[in-house]
């Protein structure tokens, strides 16, 4: 494993409230890897995180399709879109990442989702990737040649938060006890985490990276 931490960087997905235990689209035992990902900050010097930020009426939101309930399907920016509950909606304390989550050392937080017309799991691009949040250039000027990758939620915005990574060129670890998913079906983690192997991530428990 290489983490040389002038070439390497955290990269921090969507720890806010609504994903975590009482929130609005509460991901199950999410706030257990808040510990862990604090543990992990010591050992880089470069950490980022996304944030979600969503209008009041994005149209991934269940509320915003008349009949239309979570879990249903809709098109939306041209791509099978799943509808959600109202969450991380712009400066509300839902969107707040959570008062436990160390952040005195990030360097940048790349917001998403923040057009009505297109979801945007990824904390490099939108969806339908018409959109670009910043983060390659921004770590690619940083000199970042492989990032860790740690949050909520496996199959989603982590998921394709490490498939963009890979794809703009990055060595990619995702840190396994560091993120957990949100399983509308029950093997929705387990998929996800075959599919970013696949695509060539690597999987690691925090302990080998906090003892490195």
């Amino acid at each position: 494993m290489t983490t040389s931490v002038k070439k390497s960087a955290l990269i921090i997905v969507d720890v806010q409230n609504d994903f975590l235990p009482g929130g609005a689209l509460a991901v199950r035992e999410g706030d257990r890897v808040i510990p862990v990902i604090n543990a992990l900050q010591a050992k880089f010097e470069l950490i980022v995180a996304t944030q979600d930020w969503h209008p009041a009426d994005h149209g991934s939101f269940a509320a915003n399709h008349p009949g239309k309930v979570p879990g249903q399907f809709v098109v939306l920016a041209g791509i099978d879109q799943v509808l959600w509950p109202v969450h991380c909606v712009q400066g509300s304390k839902g969107a707040d990442f959570h008062p436990d989550l160390v952040q005195t050392h990030w360097k940048k937080v790349f917001r998403k989702g923040s057009n009505p017309q297109v979801d945007s799991y990824s904390g490099f691009y939108d969806n339908n990737r018409m959109g670009d949040t910043g983060m390659a250039d921004f770590l690619k000027e940083q000199g970042v040649e492989e990032v860790f990758v740690v949050g909520i939620a496996t199959d989603y915005c982590v998921k394709f938060t490490v498939l963009d990574a890979l794809s703009e060129g990055f060595a990619t670890w995702l840190v396994e006890d560091a993120v957990r998913g949100v399983n509308l079906e029950k093997d929705d983690s387990i998929k996800a985490l075959q599919e970013m192997e696949q695509a060539g991530a690597k999987t690691i428990p925090s302990g080998l990276v906090l003892q490195d």
